[in-house]
């Protein structure tokens, strides 16, 4: 899964949510008033048309003599409304209730219909409802007609709706550049927290709203600290270096002079101890600030070179990955957490096997060993500062316990991370997967 996959739902997006649904509710409620109101409108225009075709109509009907009034009625038919006349003087169908109301309207408009028995109703015609009705003439025959239902409103409503969305999606899109804008500073302090955390840094500018403005110059100010803290404790670890390695140099030298060669190598094996000691402790505290700079390397031959200086030292140590890799990294750093893999592995196991392959976009280091593993419980904990599982290892242990954190510092100061896992046939694998930049 990548990166980006795992990110919940930014501010952007929230922001662009709320003005999303306020939109939607703005736009549902005028909608909702205006087709009410352009409702009755448009059936009250309708009435009022009506209205006046069906008087027009009966006058020019009632004064032709019968023969001459159905060329009338066709004369009188338009597209809209479509009238004929029958000898007849039975009415067809009474008016329906439901069209009470509009009748009632035709009547308002055209008191002189009032007398007519005017009578409406909807009928089915194809896709759109058909409004028939019939009125009565002067000497009782029955004047028909048939015009479009004024409930059909659909199309119109559908053009009104789409030219009420296109200002809605323009404001929407205009509140979404507003808002990147917005929070274009709380992107950058984000990357620049990142940073941070990756031991680099950034002093931003000040800019964006005012909260926004009191957020950077908290973090600048913040980042002008933890410099501060750094340089400090940078310069302790240099003046503690070296006063620890003058007295170790000290004791170096007395120790040649001793005569008991006995006693002499148990001395010289306690300094040894020390001088590990005191490196891997100056290298995980001095990691934080490692001024090192990154470079495209062939991670393939650093680890078969770290390989290849074990086995010259006599060590059972092999190399099975692929013979070039490269990978944008922190060439130093990345060489000793290598060797403390290796390392790790000779001393709990006796034999490492070591492999550099490529996986996705990760490159993945790989150091096996045949040896007795880790309880799955403690797996998490031996990449603390300071732990030691000597009882769990089986043997006697050197150091202060900093090889595995510092490793996993190094996998994170490269974007990646340390994954201990206990073989299923013995023996432990530590992986470092790093992202091949």
């Amino acid at each position: 899964m990548s990166r980006g996959s795992r990110r919940s739902v930014g501010l952007l997006g929230r922001l662009l949510g709320i003005l999303l649904l306020t939109v939607v509710i703005e736009f549902a409620a005028s909608t909702l008033l205006y087709e009410r109101s352009s409702h009755a409108l448009i059936r009250d225009d309708e009435a009022r048309r009506l209205a006046e075709h069906l008087v027009i109509a009966r006058k020019l009907i009632s004064e032709q003599p019968w023969a001459e009034r159905p060329a009338m009625a066709g004369r009188l038919s338009t597209d809209r409304y479509d009238v004929h006349w029958s000898g007849s003087t039975e009415r067809s169908q009474p008016s329906a209730p439901a069209l009470e109301a509009m009748r009632a309207k035709v009547v308002d408009w055209e008191p002189a219909l009032a007398g007519t028995s005017l009578s409406l109703r909807l009928v089915a015609a194809g896709r759109e409802p058909w409004l028939i009705g019939d009125l009565r003439l002067p000497d009782n025959t029955w004047m028909h007609f048939r015009a479009a239902a004024p409930a059909s409103l659909g199309d119109r409503a559908l053009n009104r709706i789409m030219l009420a969305l296109l200002p809605a999606a323009v404001l929407l899109l205009f509140g979404a550049l507003m808002f990147r804008r917005t929070l274009r500073p709380m992107e950058t302090l984000a990357r620049a927290a990142e940073r941070i955390g990756r031991g680099g840094g950034v002093t931003l500018p000040v800019s964006g709203p005012a909260e926004v403005r009191r957020l950077i110059r908290a973090f600048n100010t913040m980042q002008i600290r933890i410099r501060q803290l750094i340089a400090d404790r940078t310069q302790a670890l240099a003046a503690v270096s070296h006063d620890l390695r003058t007295l170790l140099a000290r004791m170096q030298l007395r120790t040649d002079a001793i005569a008991d060669p006995t006693l002499r190598h148990a001395f010289e094996a306690d300094v040894a101890e020390m001088e590990a000691m005191v490196q891997s402790l100056l290298a995980y505290l001095g990691g934080e600030h490692d001024p090192e700079a990154a470079a495209r390397i062939d991670v393939a031959v650093l680890a078969a070179t770290v390989v290849d200086s074990a086995v010259d030292r006599g060590a059972d140590a092999i190399y099975e990955g692929d013979d070039h890799l490269s990978a944008q990294v922190r060439p130093g750093g990345l060489k000793r957490a290598i060797d403390n893999l290796v390392e790790n592995a000779l001393h709990y196991a006796g034999q490492a096997r070591v492999s550099v392959t490529a996986e996705g976009d990760d490159l993945v280091i790989r150091v096996e060993d045949d040896g007795p593993g880790i309880p799955d419980g403690r797996l998490e904990d031996v990449v603390r500062p300071f732990i030691r599982l000597d009882p769990s290892r089986g043997r006697n242990t050197t150091g202060l316990g900093l090889g595995l954190a510092i490793v996993a510092r190094a996998a994170e100061m490269e974007g990646g991370a340390l994954r201990l896992v206990n073989r299923p046939e013995g023996g432990l694998r530590a992986e470092l997967r790093l992202p091949r930049r």
